[in-house]
């Protein structure tokens, strides 16, 4: 049986409240589940005790066993102290998307041409300044 520890949502609609629990990673998000180990309230500021509580003992009892943290609860358990911090990648993070680079092109174009219009009648004026003199 695959165990996995993970957030079960309760609350109301745009209030969420989620617990924290043991479940066989064949059920529901929201469904059976073996054992509830804690709680996280992310209406709470981030600085809050009340924000997330734990049972530290059964949850390090749970990965003993082989259970599977998700990414938000390893991401908690990281913070705690419990888990070992891993190193994510995500190089794609900060690339622009396809229309954020057409416009950048489109941008590059214009500032070009601009700068290209703005040097021609600067060069063909000393041109002519020098034909008025002689």
């Amino acid at each position: 049986m695959a165990m996995k520890i993970r957030l079960a949502r309760g609350g109301s609609k745009k209030r969420p409240f989620y617990r924290i629990v043991a479940s066989d990673s064949r059920m529901p998000r929201d469904g059976r589940f073996i054992e509830k180990l804690g709680t996280y309230n992310p209406l709470l500021p981030k600085d809050s005790e009340e924000r997330v509580k734990m049972d530290m003992e059964r949850v390090q009892y749970w990965l003993s066993k082989g259970a599977q943290p998700t990414d938000r609860i390893s991401r908690m358990l990281e913070a705690a102290g419990v888990v070992p911090k891993k190193e994510r990648s995500n190089p794609k993070k900060g690339t622009p998307g396809k229309k954020a680079t057409d416009r950048a092109e489109e941008k590059a174009a214009k500032a070009a041409a601009a700068a290209e219009a703005a040097n021609a009648p600067a060069a063909d004026a000393p041109a002519d300044d020098a034909a008025a003199e002689e």
